[in-house]
């Protein structure tokens, strides 16, 4: 018999672990092959749409050298009548390790609509404080 998959709030509680904990494959591993993520409020040169978790692996390989995350704070796991259905919201707490600003701590705030099926997160949508996300950004080169 085969184990049960992860509820939508077991993934999410995953995921929040393994951003602080983990590494970034591990955590594309939490996304379905074919997920949808939409970033509507993405700073220029960052995609506002990605497909697939082959996409979002190959972004953070990307990214990956340029912070580490530290914490996660400031969390709310909203649940609804559709059980797929997660609002999370959370800061990720973090520091730039790469440039002349290495070193440098900074938080974004986020609020993330997520539809979870089969322990698997197969759509996202995240939405990040834009003045916050455009402070980080004067420190990134996003090729925007």
């Amino acid at each position: 018999m085969s184990a049960s998959p992860r509820t939508p709030r077991e993934t999410v509680e995953l995921l929040l672990h393994t951003v602080v904990h983990g590494r970034r494959p591990e955590i594309a591993d939490l996304y379905a092959a074919d997920v949808r993520i939409e970033n509507p409020w993405a700073p220029p040169g960052v995609p506002r749409v990605s497909e697939g978790r082959a996409e979002m692996k190959e972004r953070m390989a990307q990214t990956e050298h340029l912070w580490s995350f530290d914490s996660v704070q400031d969390v709310a796991i909203h649940e609804g009548a559709d059980p797929e259905i997660v609002v999370l919201e959370y800061r990720v707490n973090a520091t730039l390790s790469a440039g002349e600003h290495a070193g440098r701590k900074f938080g974004l705030g986020f609020v993330s609509v997520l539809r979870i099926v089969d322990g698997l997160i197969v759509s996202a949508r995240d939405y990040s404080n834009p003045l916050e996300t455009a402070e980080v950004a004067r420190y990134l080169d996003f090729g925007g």
